[in-house]
C-alpha cells in the first residue's frame, strides 16, 4: 500500500472517531445531560420537605370539630437494638392496645331491664387477647430479614412518646408526623369524615367535610435544599434554598355545638325506645341554608375509623335515598297552589271513596274517606286519594316541571362528599300511576337533604336555599365569607303563605296533634312511607318522618326527622313526630322561640 493510500485510511479512520466522539458527546451532554446533572447534583446537593399543617374544622362558636395536631412514628434501626424483638414487643404491646369504643349496630334488640329500661347490646372485648396479637406484630416486624428501618406504629401523641422513650430501648426512634385530633368524640362524624392514607402513603382526606374540602385543609408542602459534603454534612459556605409551606386552611361551619349535641342525644334514645334499624335528623336555618345539625345513627369516631366498616361511613342524611311518602305532599299541594289549578278552599270530588287509577285502586292510610274535602283538609287528614286529585290537576307536564323547580331532579350541591342523586324517572316514561303515587310520595325516592331543600324554600317564602356546611375561611389573620347560594324563586311568596298555613293546620288537627307542644306556631307533615323489598311494598316495614318549621311565620329553622324501620310502631304519628316535638321543645328556648300565648 502506497504512502498517499495509507494517508486516505488513516484520514477516514480519523474522521469516522471524531465523528463517534461528537455523537457520545451529543447523547452525554444533549439527552442524557439534564438526567446527569440531576444525578450529580443529589450527590452534592440535600433537600427535605416541610410538612403543611392540615387546617382546623370549627363549630359556629369557634371552637374545634377536627384539629390537626403534633404525634410521632415510632420505628426501629434494627442494627442498633439492643434488645431481642420478643423482649421490645412485650414491653410495647399493652401501651398500643386500646379498648375498642361501643358499636352502636343496626338491628338492636329492644330488652327491658327491671327499671323497665331498654338495654343496648354490647360487643365482647377481650383485652389479653388484644396484647398477645399486638407482640406478634411487632415481634414479627422486628424480626424481619434484610431489613434496616422498620415502622412499628404511627400516631403517637407525645405522651405515650415520652413514656417509651422512658424504657431506654438503644434503636428505637420517631419521626415527627400530623395527626388528626377529634375532641368531641363521635359527634357529626358523617359530617366530618376521616383523614386516612392515599396509595402512596400520603394524608388524605374521605368523607363528609375532610373529603369535599381535603385540597383546601391539605395546604402546599414545603422544600429545603442546601449543598452537603460527601458525608452529608451541609456545607458552611453554600447557600441554600427553602420554598415555604402553606399551611391549610381552616373551615368555620354553620354547625351549632349545642343543637348537634341534642339531636344526636335524641337521635339515640329514640332509636333504641322506637326499636328503630337507623335514623338521621337535619336542622337548617331556611333563609340561609345553613346547617345548623346533621346526625346520623350509628354513628363512629372519625379518629379511630379503621375500627369500622365502610357502611358508618355513609351519610344517609345525603348518601341514601327513600320514599319520602306523606311529607312529599305539602311540596305537591304548593305546586298544585302556585300553577292555579287549586285554592285551599277548592273540593275534592273524587274524596268520597277508593279511586280507581288503571288497574290499581289508591286508597287512605286509615282506609277512611271524607268528601267534598277542602284542600286543607286532604293535608289535615293526610289524604291520598285528595293528592291524586290534585296530581290530575296538575297532569305530567306541571308535576314533573314542580319536582324540578324543587329540586329532585339533581343533587342540592350540599358541601359534603358522598352526596346521591334522587331517583325520579324520566319525564317521557311517566304513566297515569306514576303521576297517582308520586303526588302522595310514593313510586320515587330522594335522599333527606333534598326534601328538606324543597320544604325549606315553603318556609323561605318560595325562595329555596343551596344548603351549606361551611360559613367560612380562616387562615393566619384572614377570612373570607362563603355567602349564602339562593337557587331562585320556586313558588310564589302567595302559594307559600297558603301552604304554610295548610301546614299549621295539620300540626294542630292532625294524627300527631297529642304530641304538639302547646301555644308554639308550627308548620308540619308527617310521613309514612312503606318499604319496597324486590319490587313489591313489604307491609310490615315502614319509614318514618316528619318534617317541620318554627315558627311558622317568621322560622328560626327546619328539621327532617326519619326513622328507618321503626318497630314500636309503623306510624310517623308515633314516632317521629313524637321526637321532633320533643326536639323542638329542648331548641326552643335556645332558639329565643316563645309561646304565642
Amino acid at each position: 500500500m502506497n504512502t498517499e493510500l495509507r494517508l486516505r485510511v488513516l484520514a477516514i479512520g480519523f474522521l469516522l472517531l471524531t465523528g463517534l466522539f461528537v455523537v457520545r458527546l451529543f447523547y452525554w451532554q444533549i439527552i442524557q445531560g439534564g438526567e446527569l446533572s440531576a444525578q450529580a447534583k443529589s450527590q452534592y446537593v440535600k433537600g427535605e420537605s416541610i410538612s403543611a399543617k392540615r387546617g382546623d374544622i370549627l363549630a359556629s362558636d369557634g371552637s374545634w370539630l377536627a384539629a390537626g395536631v403534633d404525634s410521632w412514628q415510632l420505628y426501629a434501626s434494627l442494627p442498633d437494638l439492643d434488645r431481642t424483638p420478643h423482649e421490645i414487643a412485650q414491653l410495647l404491646a399493652a401501651d398500643f392496645v386500646v379498648a375498642p369504643e361501643e358499636k352502636k349496630v343496626v338491628n338492636l334488640p329492644i330488652e327491658e331491664n327491671q327499671e323497665g329500661e331498654a338495654e343496648k347490646e354490647e360487643e365482647m372485648w377481650d383485652k389479653d387477647e388484644a396484647v398477645q396479637a399486638e407482640i406478634v406484630r411487632i415481634d414479627n416486624a422486628l424480626s424481619q430479614k434484610n431489613a434496616v428501618w422498620v415502622p412499628i406504629k404511627s400516631r403517637i401523641d407525645r405522651e405515650l412518646k415520652e413514656k417509651i422513650e422512658a424504657y431506654g430501648i438503644k434503636g428505637l426512634g420517631f419521626q415527627l408526623e400530623e395527626s388528626r385530633l377529634y375532641p368531641e368524640n363521635d359527634i357529626a362524624s358523617q359530617v366530618l369524615g376521616f383523614v386516612g392514607k392515599d396509595d402512596v402513603g400520603e394524608d388524605k382526606g374521605y368523607s363528609g367535610l375532610e373529603g369535599y374540602y381535603d385540597l383546601q385543609l391539605s395546604g402546599r408542602e414545603g422544600y429545603i435544599s442546601r449543598e452537603s459534603d460527601a458525608l452529608g454534612i451541609p456545607l458552611l459556605s453554600s447557600e441554600s434554598s427553602q420554598l415555604s409551606a402553606s399551611h391549610g386552611v381552616s373551615l368555620v361551619t354553620h354547625i351549632d355545638k349545642t343543637v348537634q349535641f341534642t339531636i344526636e342525644k335524641e337521635l339515640e334514645d329514640a332509636i333504641y325506645k322506637y326499636g328503630a334499624q337507623s335514623g338521621n335528623i337535619i336542622i337548617m336555618d331556611p333563609s340561609d341554608g345553613g346547617i345548623l345539625g346533621m346526625a346520623s345513627f350509628p354513628p363512629y369516631n372519625p379518629a379511630r375509623y379503621a375500627e369500622y366498616g365502610n357502611d358508618y361511613f355513609n351519610n344517609p342524611s345525603i348518601s341514601s335515598t327513600f320514599e319520602p311518602g306523606s311529607i312529599m305532599k305539602p311540596v305537591i299541594m304548593a305546586a298544585g297552589l302556585d300553577a292555579g289549578v287549586i285554592t285551599p278552599e277548592s273540593i275534592c270530588d273524587i274524596c268520597d271513596g277508593p279511586f280507581k287509577v288503571d288497574k290499581y285502586f289508591i286508597r287512605t292510610w286509615n282506609d277512611e274517606y271524607n268528601p267534598n274535602s277542602s284542600m286543607t283538609d286532604v293535608i289535615r287528614h293526610s289524604d291520598n286519594v285528595g293528592m291524586v286529585y290534585i296530581g290530575n290537576k296538575l297532569g305530567i307536564d306541571k308535576m314533573y316541571d314542580y319536582l324540578d323547580r324543587f329540586g329532585f331532579t339533581d343533587k342540592t350541591g350540599v358541601d359534603l362528599q358522598g352526596e346521591a342523586n334522587s331517583q325520579v324517572r324520566e319525564k317521557n316514561k311517566w304513566s297515569i300511576v306514576d303521576l297517582a303515587t308520586a303526588s302522595f310520595g310514593q313510586g320515587l325516592a330522594v335522599t333527606p337533604i333534598q326534601m328538606l331543600q324543597a320544604i325549606g324554600a315553603i318556609a323561605n317564602d318560595g325562595i329555596m336555599m343551596t344548603p351549606q356546611i361551611v360559613d367560612e375561611y380562616t387562615k393566619e389573620g384572614w377570612k373570607e365569607d362563603i355567602k349564602p347560594l339562593s337557587k331562585g324563586r320556586v313558588i310564589s311568596e302567595k302559594a307559600a303563605q297558603e301552604m304554610t298555613d295548610m301546614m299549621i293546620s295539620a300540626v294542630k288537627d292532625g294524627e300527631a296533634k297529642w304530641a304538639v307542644p302547646k301555644g308554639f306556631s308550627i308548620a308540619g307533615k308527617t310521613g309514612t312511607a312503606q318499604v319496597a323489598v324486590s319490587g313489591q311494598y313489604d307491609e310490615e316495614k315502614t319509614n318514618a318522618s316528619f318534617i317541620g318549621f318554627a315558627p311558622a311565620d317568621n322560622p328560626k329553622f327546619i328539621m327532617l326527622v326519619t326513622l328507618k324501620e321503626p318497630q314500636s310502631s309503623p306510624w310517623a304519628s308515633e314516632t317521629a313526630a313524637p321526637l321532633w316535638f320533643k326536639i323542638a321543645l329542648d331548641l326552643f328556648p335556645y332558639f329565643g322561640i316563645h309561646p304565642d300565648d
